[in-house]
């Protein structure tokens, strides 16, 4: 299960260089389910993989200029606070089990892999409909609602250790109006400084295995230069559909594991 865990690490960095996204949908079904990672643990190990991994991956398209650094501060700065006070202070204190009654018991490890299910769900309906390219000619800027979309990207992120890139950038077109590509180019920025924040809060609360978490992310950073390379000469339309679909089903795979432990 290991070597298959390794192998599957390059994909996450293939998803991200070619799709532009979803490569923390595959970060923590790969820690959890083939390293048996702790979930709360592997939402921390995810944040750094897919952080840097992001990073690496945002240069070619700040090279192509692609990326709105001034945007990307701005609405990074109360994502990366959300996300540091949810991982160093609110994720620690959400207690083992939540609520237990006659038969069920709502366990920590449910939140977050339930949350995490129910938005792989989400991504995978918009990457099956075909992701459009977003237009929006009211180009005022929206600092009220780039603030609370900040809140809420870093509060989600906080806890299930994901990017949030498909909610990253419709938010970044319609409410910045930023151009569709440099949005996807931006996106990738934010996602970075997201998460590596968040890991940061996350140092001084558990004990990192970093030969282990360097391995993966350096795997995950080879799987996105080559994506980056092939996304040059392939067409990603119909892979994206294809992967909507395998996350589809891995969604829902993942929240009826959690829910009837089979």
């Amino acid at each position: 299960m290991e070597i298959a865990g390794y192998i599957a690490s390059i994909c996450i960095g293939l998803v991200l260089g070619i799709l532009g996204g979803g490569g923390s949908i595959l970060s923590i079904p790969i820690l959890i389910y083939l390293f048996h990672i702790d979930a709360v643990l592997a939402s921390a190990y995810s944040l750094f993989i897919v952080g840097l991994t992001s990073l690496v991956g945002a240069v070619p398209k700040y090279k192509e200029h692609l990326v709105n650094i001034k945007t990307g501060i701005l609405f990074g700065i109360p994502s990366i606070l959300t996300i540091f006070i949810t991982r160093k202070w609110i994720v620690p204190l959400i207690p083992d089990i939540l609520w237990q009654g006659d038969s069920i018991i709502l366990t920590k490890r449910f939140l977050i892999l339930g949350l995490f299910a129910v938005l792989m769900i989400l991504a995978s309906i918009s990457m099956i409909r075909g992701r459009k390219e977003i237009q929006n000619d009211d180009h005022r800027f929206r600092t009220v609602l780039i603030f609370l979309e900040g809140i809420l990207i870093g509060l989600l992120t906080g806890i299930v250790g994901a990017g949030g890139g498909f909610l990253i950038i419709p938010a970044l077109v319609l409410l910045t109006g930023l151009p569709f590509k440099t949005a996807v180019g931006t996106s990738l920025f934010i996602i970075a400084i997201n998460s590596l924040s968040g890991f940061l809060g996350d140092v001084f609360n558990y004990s990192i295995d970093w030969t282990f978490l360097l391995s993966i992310t350096a795997l995950a950073i080879a799987g996105i230069i080559a994506g980056n390379a092939l996304s040059k000469k392939i067409k990603s339309d119909r892979l994206r559909i294809i992967f909507g679909w395998f996350i589809l089903v891995m969604g829902i795979w993942i929240l009826s594991k959690e829910l009837f432990h089979f």
